[in-house]
């Protein structure tokens, strides 16, 4: 059995839901964990796009593509997540990955925020295809609060059932405030 962690589970949706050699985006690069999953999803055929408004996630996720030999297979961008409709077309991806929150052993101070995260999901979900997947890991209380996790799911409870199907899966006894994983999937 795999890991139960949010991002393992995350990927667990995914391998299940999305179509291998498609289009996907890592909208928070991070370490480049999601981006290198993506990447070996993507085979030879598909196309990862990554984005993070951090230099630090631009490096370490390179330097992991390079080591794993998947270094040709994304497209490293640094620039918000709240910016990927300016790179693909809508109706163009399979699949989404967001991590809210800081970048791990990174400085807490830079940390997505919900006014941004909200729109990039809203652009997120005219980039899916009919069909495609968002996965959506949300790091809440600490360092990040509350407000990002509300305004999140506040904007998903409002999605049209017709056109999507959210579900939201949290972890029941983890004490504190674990982190909460959410999926959209799009009607076809």
């Amino acid at each position: 059995m795999k890991s139960l962690q949010i991002t393992d589970w995350c990927h667990e949706i995914f391998e299940r839901f999305v179509p291998a050699g498609g289009v996907y985006i890592d909208a928070t690069m991070g370490q480049g964990q999601d981006t290198l999953f993506l990447c070996r999803l993507a085979g030879e055929e598909g196309q990862v796009w990554a984005f993070d408004i951090q230099g630090k996630a631009l490096e370490l996720t390179r330097e992991l593509l390079e080591r794993e030999g998947m270094d040709k297979r994304a497209r490293l961008i640094l620039c918000g997540h709240e910016h990927m409709d300016r790179y693909l077309e809508p109706e163009r991806v399979d699949g989404i990955c967001f991590n809210f929150g800081y970048l791990p052993g990174g400085d807490h101070r830079i940390a997505t925020q919900a006014e941004t995260s909200v729109v990039a999901v809203e652009q997120g979900l005219r980039l899916l295809k009919p069909g495609g997947v968002m996965s959506l890991c949300i790091y809440s209380g600490g360092d990040t609060g509350f407000e990002e996790r509300d305004a999140l799911l506040a904007f998903l409870r409002e999605l049209p059932s017709r056109q999507y199907t959210v579900i939201q899966t949290p972890y029941y006894n983890r004490s504190g405030h674990p982190p909460l994983p959410v999926f959209v999937f799009r009607q076809k």
